[in-house]
């Protein structure tokens, strides 16, 4: 606004993205009962620091939980949750209507959510070892090891996951289930019993001890992937959708109050899954912010007309015609 010769006040900015944000959320809460009707999701958490929160410091961390599809299922839908804890009781209240498998990391907030399959991430797995590496002495890092040996274990089984997305023409899910039950099994038996046999030799608090420590106490998780080829090795898809907040963060900080924090959540849902239909976040937005109030009602047909997917469509018929 300022290159374009207006000067507008950033409380007037902040205040407009707040109205936004109410304007749109029953759009998000559309996209949440789309969402759930899915049986694959990932899920992540971030911190987020909003000052004016009731009853408690300006300096207590708040959090921004993060939902996404899978390819498993339909169009890409990214939503972000604000709250005010990371206790268990929000993923259990907003994945109340979902059942299926849930991509997470080996956070036990995630436990006990009934008719929830948990799927762990073996990049997480992976790190472990690679930081056990990083904590060696310089001149040892480059000898081969036992930190060593575990991280090869990991890379093996994520080599063979890159082979069969590579190909020209990428395996059915049933077809990746059996590929690895072909190519994945031997090596999981290998390293669980090559985990069994370290447990005892290392120092449980060390780096080296907290890596085997992670796998054995994750192992079943880990494994799920081996269940159902719609399954994922990992749980990068939600490391990459929450990223964007993580590197926003950077830049504005904190919040101001809770409402902001609601309207960020609602804003962020809508622009990563612009991008993730393959939209122009800005335009659809525009598109948004134009139909939405002249909606008769906002049922769920009339929410569904707004759906990225539809606008997608619409555009590219649009375009057809005018050819």
């Amino acid at each position: 606004f300022e290159r374009a010769g207006l000067a507008i006040a950033r409380s007037t900015l902040a205040q407009w993205v707040g109205e936004c944000g109410a304007q749109l959320q029953p759009l998000v809460d559309a996209l949440v009962a789309e969402m759930l009707k899915n049986t694959v999701l990932h899920a992540d958490e971030t911190t987020v620091q909003v000052l004016r929160e009731p009853g408690r410091e300006a300096q207590t961390k708040s959090f921004m939980w993060l939902y996404r599809s899978a390819d498993a299922d339909g169009p890409p839908i990214v939503l972000y949750d604000y709250q005010t804890g990371r206790g268990g009781e929000y993923p259990r209240t907003f994945l109340s209507g979902f059942r299926g498998y849930l991509h997470v990391d080996g956070y036990a907030g995630y436990e006990g959510m009934t008719h929830i399959t948990l799927a762990g991430c073996f990049a997480h797995a992976r790190r472990e070892f690679h930081d056990a590496i990083q904590a060696l002495p310089k001149d040892k890092r480059q000898v081969i090891g036992k930190a060593h040996q575990g991280l090869a274990f990991c890379n093996r089984l994520f080599e063979i996951e890159r082979k069969m997305t590579r190909r020209e023409t990428p395996p059915t899910p049933e077809e990746r289930r059996i590929e690895r039950e072909q190519d994945n099994r031997p090596i999981l038996d290998e390293f669980h019993t090559w985990l069994g046999a370290m447990q005892p030799i290392v120092v449980p608090k060390s780096a080296l001890g907290k890596a085997v420590g992670y796998c054995l106490n994750q192992w079943e998780k880990l494994s799920r992937f081996m269940e159902d080829g719609r399954l994922e090795i990992d749980n990068n898809r939600a490391e990459r959708s929450i990223k964007p907040f993580v590197i926003g963060r950077k830049a504005w900080m904190f919040a101001n109050t809770p409402s902001g924090a609601r309207a960020s959540a609602v804003l962020y849902s809508l622009v990563e899954t612009a991008k993730e239909n393959g939209l122009d976040p800005a335009a659809w937005l525009a598109h948004l912010l134009r139909e939405i109030p002249n909606l008769p009602a906002e049922t769920d047909e009339a929410l569904d007309a707004l759906m990225p997917w539809k606008y997608a469509g619409a555009t590219a018929a649009e375009g057809a015609t005018a050819e």
